[in-house]
């Protein structure tokens, strides 16, 4: 088990270095350089003041000098002009030779936001928090029902409970956020229907969560999610329940319910757990829908935010947390796959 912990760290590494670099790359492509130069300098600056300011600013150095300072593997870049030094790592007003040599991801650095204009560490730390609560919830009403409902209709195939509850998940399943969103919004928050039991909106829920303003968005996401996990559930439950162990069980007169909870649910909970598992990275990035529909400032809709206003630094901060939890995550599901399934060994 060591061996293999270690193997898939070292995968996960390599393959965040991989990830996060081509993002680097996409993110510094000339366009995307030279719109921040003239949204940090000037909008009417002409081709060769731009490239003056990137020079100055460090975006002129090679694409893999830029990643090692990024990363902060490489000292940060310098630049000494009309007798002033500035640099990566120099804050302004500070003295050169107090100021560290790396300054990068690697140090706690993320850079500095051009929308915001603040620390793009404590950016995402704030939105992330909110976030994370929003997944709290959405996990919390989610997993149980998808399990109870792919259970429930796993164990008899074929019945008319089995055919309802496949329905309902194919259903919510196939609906898109931005439309189930709606239609909640619509009938629990409007006037247009009279049922006004839920706020449409969950900027609120930022200073302070309550049922009224925070169980719409997390319905919204769970509801979408809840019928891939049910179906799962189902196919494995099914699955299960025609194994030669279960009709022993059954020929030696164990009771329905002894089947089921004793020799059955174990082994059908070992494929939705891997799936359970992936929601989380789905659920990082896929809550942009909702955030923007419900005006809740999160990770997503900073996400966006940043794509949108060309904010470099913050959109390459997003992204190294979503390879981690993407990565980790997937890590997770491996290792409790394996502790999970007496069927493998891993020598």
């Amino acid at each position: 088990m060591l061996k293999f912990l270690l193997r898939r760290t070292l995968t996960m590494v390599a393959t965040a270095l991989v990830l996060t670099f081509v993002v680097f790359w996409l993110t510094n492509l000339p366009p995307n350089l030279e719109k921040l130069a003239k949204s940090e300098g000037n909008a009417r600056m002409t081709d060769g003041e731009v490239i003056s300011w990137l020079d100055r600013n460090g975006h002129a150095q090679p694409l893999v000098k830029r990643y090692g300072e990024w990363l902060g593997v490489a000292p940060g870049w310098t630049d000494e002009r009309d007798g002033v030094t500035s640099g990566r790592c120099i804050a302004r007003g500070a003295a050169v030779e107090d100021s560290p040599r790396f300054c990068g991801v690697l140090q706690g650095y993320w850079g500095q936001s051009t929308v915001f204009k603040a620390p793009v560490s404590e950016i995402i730390a704030t939105r992330l928090s909110l976030t994370g609560i929003l997944m709290f919830w959405v996990m919390v009403l989610m997993v149980p029902s998808a399990l109870l409902i792919g259970i429930l209709a796993g164990m008899r195939e074929g019945s008319k409970l089995d055919r309802t509850l496949s329905t309902v998940s194919i259903a919510t399943t196939a609906t898109p956020e931005y439309v189930s969103g709606v239609i909640l919004i619509v009938v629990f928050s409007s006037s247009m229907v009279g049922l006004k039991w839920f706020k449409g909106t969950a900027t609120s829920a930022m200073d302070g969560i309550t049922f009224e303003n925070f169980f719409l968005p997390v319905l919204t996401i769970a509801l979408y999610g809840m019928g891939y996990i049910a179906r799962m559930t189902r196919a494995s439950m099914s699955e299960v329940m025609t194994a030669q162990y279960i009709r022993t069980a059954r020929l030696k007169g164990a009771s329905f319910g002894r089947v089921v909870m004793r020799h059955a649910l174990r082994n059908a909970l070992i494929a939705p757990f891997t799936v359970i598992m992936l929601q989380f990275p789905w659920l990082l990035n896929g809550v942009v829908i909702v955030e923007t529909l419900f005006n809740f400032k999160g990770f997503g809709w900073t996400l966006v935010e940043a794509a949108g206003n060309n904010d470099i630094q913050l959109l390459l901060g997003c992204s190294v947390v979503a390879v981690v939890v993407v990565l980790v995550t997937q890590a997770m599901s491996d290792v409790g796959y394996v502790l999970l399934n007496p069927r493998i060994r891993v020598s």
